[in-house]
């Protein structure tokens, strides 16, 4: 969850650290840290909440004046240093819980992301070998251990303390005996390395660095890397030397940036159109097919699969529910959607035959990883369905289906929700064209709309973005929402009360509609606006019913229809019109309206976007 970011080279690294936090700050915001190694003596300055505390306790804030006992008086020389914006699990929000955390001796500092499983344990035995802490950490625990193996080696006393930790995390180590080194290690949580010329960058993720450099190395679980100024040496948990190829990063750094839009949500919400443009261009090469041929999965096992399983979590479970009602409807193979921290616990049936596809926008998601596991353990073939190369997702997976969203940085997914669902379509048109249970006419047919689909993206964004604004001026102060949705339409609804609670922080309910009577109607009244998605699917009339009773209770209805459905508009109180395309594919077009409405209700409501409180971008953790 949280970013880290290491340098060492032949610049001043204050700058460059902060400024690769500023680009992390997404995976952490309750507070930052650096520490900065010169002349053998390591100083630190920390500070509690988001990153402009800490910009301004190092004198980089114009408006304040450097505070007492700053390392930033003067520009400071250090080449060495380490950074770090924490989301906290262990340990409550101060500034002694932030990092980074330094050994009894102040000679090591590291800074870690996730989770020290064993954290306690180890605390009871450095206490009674006569160390001292000085946060709640289990972060700390690493300085503590580093400490006790060094020897002279800070590569040998980095890869026995990693001995001896269980869990998921990756940490930076920095000893003020080593001037021009940094170690690192990896377990789980991303890690990454950046190469420059003469300088070298270690990351939670590549935007730290991307400014400075576009060559990078990625880290697998169990390694460990010590890096100079002249490059990286990976090693394995037994100290054998491992190679690997360097990756060339091919994104554009503006696209880390707002691009003229008041937050990045906003932009992120405007970019869709490209995220599935993206995601579908060249997999659909003709009128009549769809190539997959990267997931490098036998057609004949995909002829004879049995049962495919989807686990998720969050977002990433809404978008696997859409997939199950596509392949389903087009591949006639039954779909079992599973919440990703609960199958992993519930001793699930899977085996040979099975098909389990994980869903993670980061690949980094701690119980989607899980269960992918458990099932491959069990001899289940895994798709991984993710955004990010070289997560861990991808290795654990027998096959990858990347959604080439970009780089998503409000912490709320828009675009990589939209790019999952239509990673989804094209596996379940995939599995469909193989086992030949669509003709080739309603390939075509569904192919022609798949390629569609950006535009009508565009065009939903431009057509209801005002009326969304006008709506969310009627609504912002209402206290609680309903959703209420049918078939393909139920997860939209669910996505898009999720985007309502996490960045207005408004209370709201996603229920299937004909369950409303089972419970939920007695929630309403004449101040709970409930939201519904009526477009088209074979319920529509179904979910008109159930409007009318919603109405009757004197509660206004929102409603998101298709174009043309004039009845919806008259049973309506508000509505949102959206492009007609096939009714499978709707979900696509229908969220758009509810990530905006519920972006506009937070920002009237003068709340941060795109760092919702207690949330962060990868949950690397249970």
């Amino acid at each position: 969850m949280c970013g880290i970011v290491g340098y060492v080279g032949t610049r001043p690294c204050r700058d460059l650290l902060v400024g690769g936090l500023e680009k992390l700050e997404y995976r952490g915001y309750d507070s930052a840290g650096i520490s900065l190694l010169e002349e053998g003596r390591i100083e630190s300055v920390r500070a509690v909440g988001n990153l402009a505390n800490l910009r301004a306790e190092l004198g980089l804030d114009a408006e304040r004046p450097v505070g007492t006992g700053s390392i930033a008086v003067a520009a400071p020389p250090a080449t060495t240093g380490l950074g770090h914006t924490r989301w906290a699990t262990h340990g409550r929000v101060t500034q002694e819980n932030a990092h980074p955390h330094g050994d009894c001796g102040d000679q090591v500092h590291i800074v870690l992301n996730g989770i020290v499983e064993n954290h306690a344990e180890l605390r009871r035995q450095l206490v009674a070998e006569g160390h001292g802490f000085s946060s709640d950490t289990d972060a700390e625990i690493v300085a503590h251990l580093i400490e006790k193996h060094y020897g002279g080696d800070l590569t040998d006393a980095v890869r026995a303390a990693f001995g001896e930790l269980r869990g998921h995390y990756a940490f930076v180590a920095m000893h003020a005996e080593h001037p021009d080194s940094l170690v690192a290690a990896r377990q789980e949580c991303p890690l990454i390395v950046g190469l420059g010329e003469g300088e070298t960058f270690v990351a939670s993720a590549i935007p730290a660095f991307l400014a400075q450099t576009r060559t990078a190395l990625g880290l697998k679980n169990g390694e460990i890397v010590t890096v100079d100024p002249e490059g990286a040496r990976i090693i394995d948990a037994d100290g054998q030397p491992v190679t690997r190829d360097v990756i060339e990063v091919t994104w554009d750094e503006d696209t880390a940036e707002k691009a003229g839009y008041e937050t990045f949500t906003l932009k992120e919400i405007h970019e869709q159109a490209d995220a599935v443009a993206e995601t579908i261009t060249d997999r659909l090469p003709g009128l009549n097919a769809v190539d997959l041929s990267e997931l490098e999965l036998s057609t004949e096992f995909i002829a004879e699969v049995h049962r495919i399983v989807i686990v998720a979590c969050g977002t990433s479970y809404h978008a696997g529910l859409v997939g199950r009602y596509a392949i389903e409807q087009w591949a006639r193979v039954p779909v079992e959607m599973d919440i990703a921290s609960e199958y992993r616990y519930r001793d699930p049936v899977v085996g040979p035959g099975d098909l389990v596809i994980g869903i993670t926008q980061s690949g980094e998601t701690a119980d989607t990883l899980a269960a992918m596991r458990l099932a491959r353990s069990r001899g289940a073939t895994v798709i991984a369905v993710t955004n990010v190369m070289g997560s861990q997702a991808t290795r654990d997976a027998d096959s990858v289906l990347f959604n080439r969203a970009g780089l998503e940085i409000g912490v709320a997914a828009t675009k990589t929700f939209t790019a999952q669902v239509a990673s989804m379509y094209l596996l379940g048109l995939w599995i469909a064209q193989i086992r030949d249970t669509l003709g080739e006419h309603r390939i075509v047919e569904l192919i022609a709309e798949l390629k569609r689909l950006p535009s009508r993206i565009q065009e939903t964004l431009v057509s209801v973005e005002e009326p969304v604004k006008a709506i969310a001026r009627s609504y912002h102060q209402r206290r609680f929402f309903l959703y209420l949705g049918r078939n393909i339409g139920l997860p939209v609804c669910l996505e898009g009360a999720l985007k309502l609670k996490e960045i207005s922080y408004i209370p709201a309910d996603a229920y299937a509609a004909g369950e409303m009577k089972h419970g939920p109607i007695a929630l309403l009244d004449e101040n709970t606006p409930v939201v519904t998605v009526a477009t088209d699917s074979p319920v529509l009339e179904k979910v008109l019913s159930n409007v009318a009773e919603v109405r009757a209770r004197g509660a206004d209805v929102i409603a998101v229809a298709t174009e043309g459905r004039e009845q919806v508009a008259e049973s309506s109180d508000q509505t949102l019109f959206v492009p007609r395309t096939d009714w499978i594919l709707q979900p696509i077009v229908a969220v758009l309206p509810l990530q905006l409405l519920a972006y506009y209700i937070a920002r009237l409501n003068g709340l941060n976007v795109d760092q919702p409180r207690n949330l962060a971008k990868t949950v690397t953790v249970e």
